[in-house]
């Protein structure tokens, strides 16, 4: 079989020509893998390596300036964030403070009562379930609210941390633990829902929960916050807790959200962690 090409003038041979063809065809497909494999190698994540570290020194003093195009720019910002912050919430008619008792204390007593009341209505409406007590830890409370109008700022001030809300079961052994780490501590943990009192000699003499006198065959539901949950400030006692229940609800913001429904804040030291006479 012969083909004639006028735009050529020439003769080929077709068996030639379909050789040739398939060859092209052949020759196509090796190009098209070759170049799939140098993609799909390229594209093939490397280990990483450090092969380099540099570090710099730079010295923040009164030499610095400051920069007026960024001030320019995050004034806007930095002005609504004040009005924010710096609105009254509520009122303090006298200095909320962490130091004003021996056992417990105004503003100790305010923190913990907070988080046993949103705890609570959080745990019923979530769960149907109460909350029994409220432990949080003396070292949490950064600051003291003084006398006067209650704002945001000052529930950071007070709780700078993104602590969390969490809700515990604790056995009548645990909460034992608990009782006897707050009593040897000798210091004003904020507690709520619970009331401990010491004989003379630092013994424990009574223990109501809610009002009742302690059950060791019940299951309490205690409430605090992520880092002590986890056994921070040595309160370990919360490793047998069961099912803990995590509210994603940050300590600060149940302060913001209780100043808000609160016009004036009212604490004292009172009789929920005391010591009998002699």
């Amino acid at each position: 079989m012969y083909l004639y090409l006028s735009n050529k003038g020439n003769y080929y041979n077709g068996n030639l020509s379909v050789k040739i063809q398939s060859m092209n065809r052949l020759y196509i497909k090796l190009f098209v893998s070759f170049i799939t494999f140098l993609g799909l190698h390229a594209c093939r994540e490397q280990p990483l390596q450090l092969t380099e570290t540099k570090a710099s020194q730079y010295i923040i003093d009164s030499t610095l300036t400051e920069d007026d195009s960024v001030n320019i720019l995050i004034n806007p910002f930095r002005k609504r964030l004040n009005e924010v912050l710096d609105e009254p919430l509520s009122y303090a008619p006298k200095i909320l403070d962490r130091t004003d008792g021996q056992y417990n204390s105004s503003l100790g007593n305010l923190m913990a009562d907070i988080v046993l009341e949103k705890a609570d209505a959080l745990f019923r409406r979530r769960e149907g379930k109460g909350v029994d007590i409220a432990v949080l830890n003396y070292g949490g409370i950064r600051n003291i609210i003084s006398e006067g109008p209650v704002t945001e700022r000052i529930a950071y001030e007070v709780m700078p941390f993104e602590n969390t809300i969490e809700i515990v079961g604790m056995k009548g052994g645990s909460i034992r633990e608990m009782v006897n780490f707050l009593i040897r501590e000798n210091r004003p943990h904020p507690i709520a829902g619970m009331q401990i009192v010491l004989d003379a000699s630092n013994g424990l003499h009574s223990l109501k929960i809610r009002g009742v006198p302690f059950d060791e065959d019940r299951l309490y539901y205690v409430a605090s916050h992520n880092y002590l949950i986890a056994g921070g400030d040595g309160m370990v006692f919360f490793k047998d807790g069961l099912n803990p229940f995590r509210t994603q609800y940050k300590v600060r913001n149940a302060m913001v959200d209780y100043f808000r429904e609160h016009d004036t804040l009212i604490a004292t030291p009172d009789d929920r962690f005391i010591k009998l006479a002699e």
